[in-house]
């Protein structure tokens, strides 16, 4: 079944271009070039345009920068061994000449720039989605503080196209309000129980801006996204995060029970860790593979109206998405063009009937 391929209207006006850059190991590079900004890819030395890839989007903590970002979570040698794209795009500069993402009221945009990170970070996963194979069902975004921050903003606004994220030290927005996602997202909180500048109670900014909620809230407002139990799985061993904490120190609690499918959200404590914990050798690994291990569900465009019966409904849901151009509903080949093709895609849809 075709996979559903909405795009930003926003993305339309960014400029986009790309070149090349091959290293000795048979791996690459690939830049993205959206307006003045640019970003350069990641390409595992198995990847082949003909079999869509995983895309993890890295983001850097306030004053940082996607290498640096990388050099700290070492995500690269895993994209060797699992075969997805990796991306460690920069945020801009502030007027002091710190690198942010403009993410919640709480972090980080101090002097109340009018970026919009949200609006790129979208344009930058278009883009690559234009430019190479990327599997739509699995593109995922994971930060350090800010950016765990501008991961939480980015599930908020682009629900349909991320399928998971994970936050090491940062927070959604406080008003769960604030936040309305589209549909369900696979969330991970890891934070540190000594964090003193992203406290894992909840606290203010420690640069003067907003409140943020507590881990704990962070994952339960998630849990209610999600429409999943507010009653955690405590069940699973502790696992080793922080090499600096002797022995397994951290705990998990799954909120995985009567989830809306393909939402969940998990927490990870690292009882005494830190704002930045010397992460173990373990940390990265554990993080992409729980990454990995929550895709979008597949979809089943005769199922327009998504209760998992086909009837007469998803005709009039259909026919209803097409009169108003609804490109995540009625672009069924997709192309993306909704026309008599889209109806007869649907059509044989329903004829063969749903997974």
């Amino acid at each position: 079944m075709p996979q559903r391929n909405p795009t930003l209207c926003a993305a339309a006006l960014l400029a986009a271009s790309t070149t090349f850059a091959t290293s000795a190991h048979a791996q690459s590079t690939h830049v993205i070039n959206i307006g003045e900004r640019s970003a350069a890819v990641h390409l595992p030395a198995s990847y082949s345009p003909g079999f869509a890839a995983p895309l993890i989007i890295l983001l850097h903590g306030y004053t940082s920068s996607g290498a640096q970002i990388e050099s700290y979570f070492r995500f690269t040698p895993l994209s060797e061994i699992h075969g997805f794209l990796l991306v460690a795009p920069d945020g801009t500069r502030d007027p002091g000449g710190n690198q942010f993402w403009n993410a919640t009221n709480a972090c980080c945009n101090v002097y109340n720039s009018p970026v919009d990170d949200s609006a790129y970070l979208r344009a930058l996963i278009d883009e690559i989605k234009v430019q190479l194979a990327v599997d739509d069902r699995r593109v995922y975004v994971v930060g350090h503080s800010n950016g765990g921050a501008m991961s939480y903003r980015m599930a908020c606004d682009h629900a349909d196209t991320i399928a998971a994220i994970a936050s090491l030290a940062g927070a959604t927005f406080l008003d769960p309000s604030a936040c309305a996602p589209s549909t369900t997202v696979h969330t991970l909180q890891i934070h540190g129980t000594r964090d003193s500048i992203v406290r894992y109670n909840g606290g203010c900014s420690v640069l003067g801006l907003g409140c943020y909620p507590g881990a704990v809230v962070t994952t339960e407002t998630w849990a209610t996204y999600n429409t999943c139990s507010l009653i955690p799985d405590l069940t699973s061993p502790p696992i080793d995060l922080d090499a600096g904490i002797p022995g397994p120190e951290t705990t998990v609690a799954k909120y995985n029970r009567d989830c809306a499918l393909g939402g969940s959200a998990e927490l990870w404590t690292i009882h005494g860790g830190a704002h930045r914990p010397r992460l173990s050798v373990d940390f990265s690994r554990l993080v992409v593979e729980w990454l990995l291990a929550h895709p979008k569900p597949e979809t089943c465009y005769a199922d327009c109206d998504v209760n998992g019966v086909l009837d007469i409904f998803d005709f009039l849901c259909f026919q209803n998405s097409f009169v108003l151009g609804e490109p995540y509903a009625c672009d069924c080949d997709p192309d993306p063009v909704c026309d008599i093709f889209d109806f007869l895609c649907f059509q044989n849809a329903f004829v063969a009937g749903c997974p």
